[in-house]
């Protein structure tokens, strides 16, 4: 078996992008969407509310207060990004929103918060999963977790490079699963202790008076806004239905908006019953077990049929269910975080090779960067949840902040129209909801671990300009050898032909694989002219049209590469003609570069057999490891390959 065949075998066979069924069957209906997608919300439920209810301390009572205001905040979230969908059906997420909004600068900030908070969203998912599992196990068996959770990074990240809609479909049962079993223990939960339910908002109004009484109103808004902020990373996932929007099916904006509010009333219905569950249930903390297996524990004690006992085995699979349901909220890291680094690539903050799709139509590069980004995260904080919330929610935050706060500009600069008063109003308030989280948790963790975070942050951020100085500079230099060529090109010849040249397949081709700016093209063709003076007596001129994720999500960007890619290629075919020169053009298009590319030179040589083929690669002066990686290797990889054919191809450097 060669090494295609165990790729194919591996991640499965290629897919054609151009193709209607192919996109058609990628797209995510609002149920898969769902899934995938909103599970990285609703999963939060198995460590977002403990940490909320653990800071309350002894004050459990203002429990009821938190369970309140995150429904409350998980539909004023769910509002106020309705709206971003509205506004930028084609995704992005906070990313694009900002960017556009607020400058270009400023959606930096809030894309490189969004990367380190989709490598935060695998790794504190299958944290927490790992913690779910070993619920059930003894404690000696505990120093295996990180082990298994780097395993289970791998394992998704397979899933991944194999396909989008068929990583979520293996973890459709795992869902489903997940959100009966809760909701039947939610349910019976609040149900079986209804008598308690009376008295719970009395209790916490004269539990708030006696310790406002002792301490202060202050004290006691610090402590509910702590432990509110802490509980932060219930919302984490609203996020990324904003971002995934180029995956969800036509119509975009309404299976976009049904997603989202599918997501709001799951997830306030269970973040919000499980910390009523703590309360009515008076659940406390038991050395090596999560509070949702303890409050499992002690609701399914007495529930038995004919007279056995199943408590243990519901509440294992309830376990189960919520590791399960944790790893498929692992896996949006896994769709969404490629996404923002695909729109960073296109805006050339990210490296050209974080945009390309491969022949599974999954962008495989950021796939790998948010697995292994996981497994460096889980590694150093050795997968402790509690550590990995505060660094989780610190970036979440931002990027909400900063994309609410652009939103509320937007509406602002429309205050003239009396209907867009209440859109206003609600992204305001959201806005200030999350400024807020942001803040507290900023600075109330700062010194345990809050600081990492802004400090990788500001890292990404950092590399991401000097990416784009990089590209500025290179494309720059690019347009002054374009301007310098463009005076010989624009030099008429002495005599204009009166009929175009033939091509005669019997005679030597000089065949030129050029790219999308004309002057590493006509810098080939000159230099070729040059140093092979009558040699070739055709010229062919050759390129390839790279689908990336831009391309294949959007129809109309995909004709207009095509509309670019052929009038560029007739620009050169009519500069030969016009010297008296036989001159034709090819193209074609693709996801691999590499497999199009020796795909269209077989056809030029079946034509033109006595082809040699001519590339360019450009040369930097004190070349470095980062220029190879913002650079493709392309012209290397296609030598090789023609070589090993027996077809010819030489590279000319462009010193930049």
């Amino acid at each position: 078996m060669n090494l295609s065949r165990l790729k194919q075998f591996l991640l499965g066979k290629p897919l054609d992008p151009f193709r209607s069924e192919t996109r058609h069957s990628l797209a995510l209906v609002t149920f898969f969407a769902w899934v995938g997608i909103g599970a990285d919300a609703i999963s939060s439920a198995n460590y977002g509310p403990e940490q909320a209810f653990l800071a309350l301390g002894t004050h459990t009572q203002m429990a009821i207060f938190l369970a309140i205001a995150t429904a409350v905040t998980v539909f004023l979230l769910a509002a106020a990004y309705t709206q971003i969908i509205e506004l930028f059906p084609n995704g992005g997420g906070g990313y694009r929103v900002t960017s556009t909004l607020m400058g270009p600068k400023v959606g930096l900030v809030a894309g490189g918060a969004l990367i380190i908070d989709y490598v935060l969203t695998i790794a504190i998912s299958i944290a927490a999963s790992v913690d779910a599992l070993f619920s059930m196990i003894p404690l000696e068996w505990h120093g295996y977790k990180l082990a298994i959770a780097c395993l289970l990074v791998m394992l998704l990240g397979y899933m991944n490079l194999r396909g989008m809609k068929e990583s979520i479909r293996i973890l459709i049962p795992i869902f489903l699963g997940f959100i009966a079993t809760h909701a039947v223990l939610i349910i019976i939960g609040i149900v079986s202790h209804s008598e308690g339910l009376v008295d719970i908002f009395p209790a916490a109004v004269q539990d708030t008076d006696e310790m406002a009484a002792t301490v202060g109103w202050f004290a006691v808004m610090a402590l509910f806004f702590r432990a509110f902020s802490l509980g932060g990373g219930t919302y984490t996932g609203i996020e990324s239905v904003a971002s995934s929007m180029r995956s969800f099916a036509e119509p975009r904006v309404k299976t976009g908006k049904a997603t989202m509010w599918a997501i709001a009333f799951s997830l306030a219905f269970t973040a919000g019953g499980i910390i009523l569950l703590y309360l009515l249930w008076d659940v406390q903390h038991v050395e090596g077990e999560t509070l949702n297996a303890t409050a499992f524990k002690l609701i399914t004690a007495n529930w038995s049929i004919g007279g056995w006992n199943f408590s243990s085995q519901f509440v294992g699979l309830s376990l189960l269910l919520a590791a399960g349901l944790l790893l498929t909220a692992a896996n949006t890291g896994f769709i969404a975080g490629p996404n923002i680094l695909a729109a960073l690539a296109v805006d050339r903050w990210m490296p050209h090779m974080f945009s390309a799709l491969s022949n599974r139509l999954v962008t495989k590069n950021g796939v790998l960067l948010m697995g292994g980004g996981a497994i460096g995260v889980l590694l150093i904080t050795g997968g402790v949840v509690h550590v990995l919330v505060i660094l989780y929610s610190v970036n979440v935050f931002l990027t909400f902040t900063l994309t609410l706060a652009s939103i509320t500009k937007h509406r602002w600069s429309e205050r003239r129209n009396p209907k867009v008063w209440h859109r206003l109003g609600i992204v305001a308030a959201a806005c200030l909801v999350c400024a807020s989280i942001f803040t507290i948790t900023l600075v109330e963790k700062f010194s345990y671990g809050a600081w990492k975070t802004m400090l990788i942050t500001g890292c990404v951020i950092f590399i991401c300009l000097k990416i784009r100085k990089h590209y500025d500079t290179v494309h720059a230099r690019l347009k002054e050898i374009e301007e310098d060529l463009s005076a010989a090109m624009l030099v008429a010849p002495k005599k204009a032909p009166t009929e175009k040249p033939r091509m005669d397949p019997r005679e030597s081709t000089a065949v030129f694989l050029v790219g999308d700016d004309a002057a590493t093209g006509m810098h080939t063709f000159l230099w070729v002219q040059r140093l092979f003076p009558g040699v070739f007596k055709n010229f062919v001129f050759a390129s390839v049209g790279e689908i990336d994720t831009e391309e294949f999500t959007d129809e109309t960007r995909w004709h207009k590469l095509r509309r670019d890619t052929k009038s560029m290629l007739k620009h050169y075919v009519d500069f030969c003609t016009n010297r008296s020169l036989p001159a034709t053009y090819y193209h074609d298009y693709g996801t691999d570069v590499v497999d199009t590319v020796n795909r269209l030179t077989e056809r030029i040589s079946a034509d033109f057999p006595r082809s040699v083929f001519f590339s360019t690669k450009l040369i930097f002066d004190n070349e470095t490891v980062l220029h190879q990686l913002l650079h493709n290797q392309l012209s290397y990889m296609l030598q090789k390959k023609l070589h090993s054919k027996g077809q010819n191809l030489i590279i000319m450097p462009m010193k930049i």
